[in-house]
């Protein structure tokens, strides 16, 4: 499977915004992020330029590419179900990343980041609805419940099942323990206001 190998700062100094893609070190004061100021190298040379619609478009879906993980391919697929969806195309497009398993045992605080959430569901320790799975793209519906795996709770890790490092759980999981549960799906006043996903839709409406 094809996967973004280079450094993941340099993915938010070329959005120029932290993407917090590496947990706690995005937090302190060793963020590549803050030390630059957010600027690329020889960047200042070119911020002039004015940018084109296309290019504002192109830069906020890689930016939400960015923060979800997703190549190309499965960003495309996510995009064509929330077409499919009623509603506000690019809400519907939010409302779908946020469904990954991945993300939500991330936002479970199971995992600093998306990135370890992905290897932790890899790895198969944990379970949906009584029944294993290690797919992180898996969407997840209403009432469906994550359960650490018996075998996996009794390891290290899992000793403090709380390891994020934001752990403010959103209001549509509900968390206990090594158990969890969605109870809704996210709402628009959740979503970061930085993420404007109607530039993604326009992008792919050309």
């Amino acid at each position: 499977m094809a996967r973004y190998t280079e450094s993941k700062c340099k993915q938010c100094l070329r959005e120029h915004q932290k993407l917090y893609l590496k947990g706690a070190k995005c937090y302190s004061q060793k963020c590549v992020f803050t030390k630059r100021n957010g600027s690329l190298p020889g960047s200042n040379r070119y911020s002039y330029r004015r940018q084109s619609d296309f290019s504002v478009q192109f830069r906020e879906k890689q930016k939400i590419k960015r923060i979800y993980g997703l190549l190309e391919k499965q960003f495309k697929r996510y995009y064509e179900i929330a077409q499919n969806q009623t509603g506000d195309t690019g809400y519907n497009l939010l409302q779908v990343l946020e469904r990954r398993f991945d993300n939500i045992v991330y936002r479970m605080g199971y995992a600093p980041n998306r990135v370890a959430a992905r290897q932790l569901v890899n790895h198969g320790h944990f379970m949906i609805n009584g029944k294993g799975n290690n797919i992180p793209s898996t969407l997840l519906k209403e009432n469906d419940e994550i359960e650490v795996k018996l075998k996996s709770s009794k390891g290290e890790y899992f000793k403090d099942p709380l390891l994020g490092v934001d752990l403010n759980i959103p209001e549509w999981i509900e968390v206990s323990g090594t158990k969890g549960k969605v109870i809704s799906f996210p709402q628009k006043e959740f979503f970061d206001p930085s993420m404007q996903p109607n530039l993604v839709v326009e992008l792919y409406s050309r």
